[in-house]
């Protein structure tokens, strides 16, 4: 069974359809990529997923249950993460202090600053802080971290609040090539026990971590597969690619 399904979703913004009959299925522990030209609608099925955005019409289930139009903390509780083009972090706090914001259950920043740090909990802050390179920088304040750096505190915050899906939009947008290669390492590890859907234009990176490859049209699905399905497909070349390997856009 699928963990996500988006079914014959409709987005409109003041008659303008952004997403005309979207049909998409995500299976558990799968690494999607979401590609397609400027304006195909990407960025608008993350938001209808988490809740951002409202559909029009439609349905969109999170493990067999109807999602489509809740609100955004009852998605997030359910287990859906959601990483926007600006990181969003505590950058007045260390990296330590993100990671234990994140990792404890109550609600409320100062308590949780506060709260009790348990031997589990700060096994599984180091561990986080492993994960995502940020060991050495636990004792910075987050504002000292570099953009590469700053965009893995937040994953390793989604991480800390166990979101089993996890929506992120052009994760290396502004990053060196050494932390484009990073995160492609890192995203290669988090998927089967995460699933991941990420919006990217770097089709380099694509290459690196994409299991299959949706390509969106005009608001559409207009073709799925492997990247040797994609860049050999008419459609897609006529619509994005152009007469290049996808490797090449």
């Amino acid at each position: 069974m699928a963990m996500l399904e988006m079914r014959d979703v409709e987005v409109s913004f003041s008659g303008f359809r952004a997403i005309a009959g979207l049909n998409l299925s995500v299976n558990q522990g799968e690494l999607r990529c979401l590609v397609g030209p400027n304006g195909a609608g990407k960025t608008t099925a993350l938001d209808v997923i988490c809740g951002k955005t409202r559909l029009a019409r439609g349905h969109v289930r999170y493990r067999d249950r109807e999602i489509g139009n809740s609100e955004e903390f009852r998605i997030a509780r359910l287990g859906v993460g959601r990483k926007f083009q600006v990181p969003s972090v505590f950058k007045e706090l260390t990296v330590r202090e993100n990671l234990r914001v994140g990792l404890c259950k109550p609600h409320g920043v100062f308590s949780n600053l506060v709260g009790r740090k348990s031997g589990e909990s700060a096994e599984r802050l180091e561990a986080l802080a492993c994960l995502v390179g940020l060991a050495d920088e636990l004792d910075h304040p987050a504002s000292w971290l570099s953009h590469g750096q700053t965009q893995w505190l937040e994953i390793a915050l989604l991480l800390a609040q166990n979101a089993d899906l996890i929506l992120m939009d052009e994760p290396t947008a502004g990053m060196t090539g050494a932390e484009t290669h990073k995160t492609a390492e890192l995203f290669n590890q988090l998927k089967g026990k995460h699933t991941l859907m990420v919006v990217e234009h770097d089709m380099g990176f694509v290459r690196e971590i994409g299991d299959v490859i949706s390509v969106m049209h005009q608001g559409r699905m207009l073709a799925e597969g492997a990247i040797s399905e994609i860049e050999r497909n008419p459609e897609v070349k006529r619509a994005y690619l152009g007469s290049g390997r996808i490797s090449d856009a």
